[in-house]
């Protein structure tokens, strides 16, 4: 089920989460045992350091620049760019510039 998110409304993913000066902020749109989805956003220089999820996680970034390294490889993807982080494997996000990503997770 989907919350923080309205329905039946056509709506832009990237404004669904501000900025916030030297901060990383989320807002879950969907978390369940099969899937959970949510929005970010980075300001540049913020990061979320080394981890891994239980499941595939699509990354998509849907304004500005951000940098992730999966497993050691560093990608850089800007806007409309889409990455997949396979289970288990270790992973990090870098806001290169500020920037905002959608993230879906599929346990």
């Amino acid at each position: 089920m989907y919350k923080n998110i309205e329905k039946q409304t056509k709506l832009q993913m990237k404004d669904l989460v501000e900025y916030q000066p030297g901060q990383v902020i989320s807002k879950t749109l969907v978390q369940n045992e099969k899937v959970s989805i949510t929005i970010f956003s980075f300001d540049k220089g913020e990061e979320i350091s080394t981890h891994a999820a239980g499941g595939d996680a699509m990354v998509t970034v849907l304004e500005g620049t951000g940098k992730f390294t999966v497993g050691g490889e560093t990608f850089v993807l800007q806007a409309g760019e889409t990455l997949i982080m396979p289970k288990d494997i270790p992973h990090a996000v870098f806001g290169q510039e500020r920037f905002k990503m959608l993230l879906i997770v599929s346990f």
